[in-house]
Order: structure tokens, then C-alpha cells, then sequence
């Protein structure tokens, strides 16, 4: 059996859109920035990853949205000094999976990062790349 790489694992489609981010950690905030996103989850560049396994409450500052979105993530793994657990990323950081407390919360911000998407990839790449999407959802 192979070893999937890191696009073969992931479930949704990624895009390469950089967001402000902001968390809290051991009661101080941090300001960082995402790397891509997707439905699922998203990288956070920093070089003060939080530890895998944590959970957390971040806010993601998305374009033409008031205020930003308050999402609960996990740390899945973590590219730091010494510890890298994903070659295929280049930069230190952590990738974090979306925790959702409700469907509505889920719909709401999947819809919201859809549009991000369409308008940063253009609407036939990414309807191309929904396609592939889809497929992956059908294996």
C-alpha cells in the first residue's frame, strides 16, 4: 500500500488565498496569516505553532464580511524547527481542521469560503476544480 501525499488526502479542494487570522494562546492573541483554505480546514503560516491535538477558537477575517467568522479548529499536524510533518509544505505553520458545533454554522462558512474561491480562481478553474472535488467525494 502507498503513502498518500498531501493533496491525495486531503477531501476538499484547497486554494492559495491568504487571510488574517487570529487565535489566543496562553492568554496571549496572535495575528497570523493562512497559507490556502478550504472547506475542511486551512494552514496557518507562524513560526509558534500550537501543539497537535489542540483545539481552539480562532477568527478568520474574510473580504466583504463585517465581521469575521469565529470557527473552532484542531491542530492535525504542524511544520515547526526540528518536526516536520508535512514535506509538500514549505513554510512552518500548522494545518488545522474546521470544528463545527452546528450544520448552519458549517453551511454558512462553506458557502462564504465557495465565493472566496470562485472570486480568487475565477469562475472556470474553479468549477474545474469543484469537478475534482465531487469525484473525490464519490471514492
Amino acid at each position: 500500500m502507498t503513502e498518500q501525499t498531501g493533496e491525495e488526502r486531503r477531501k476538499h479542494i484547497r486554494a492559495p488565498i491568504e487571510l488574517k487570522v487570529e487565535y489566543k494562546k496562553l492568554n496571549t492573541f496572535f495575528s497570523d496569516y493562512t497559507k490556502n483554505i478550504s472547506k475542511g480546514g486551512t494552514f496557518i503560516k507562524t513560526d509558534r505553532p500550537l501543539p497537535i491535538g489542540t483545539e481552539f477558537l480562532f477568527r478568520l477575517f474574510i473580504p466583504g464580511r463585517d465581521e469575521p467568522f469565529e470557527i473552532q479548529g484542531e491542530v492535525v499536524w504542524l511544520n515547526e524547527e526540528g518536526n516536520i510533518s508535512r514535506p509538500d509544505v514549505k513554510e512552518m505553520g500548522m494545518g488545522i481542521r474546521y470544528v463545527y458545533s452546528q450544520e448552519s454554522e458549517r453551511e454558512e462558512f462553506h458557502h462564504a469560503v465557495g465565493e472566496m474561491m470562485r472570486k480568487s480562481l475565477g469562475e472556470k478553474l474553479y468549477r474545474k476544480l469543484l469537478e475534482k472535488d465531487s469525484e473525490a467525494d464519490d471514492q
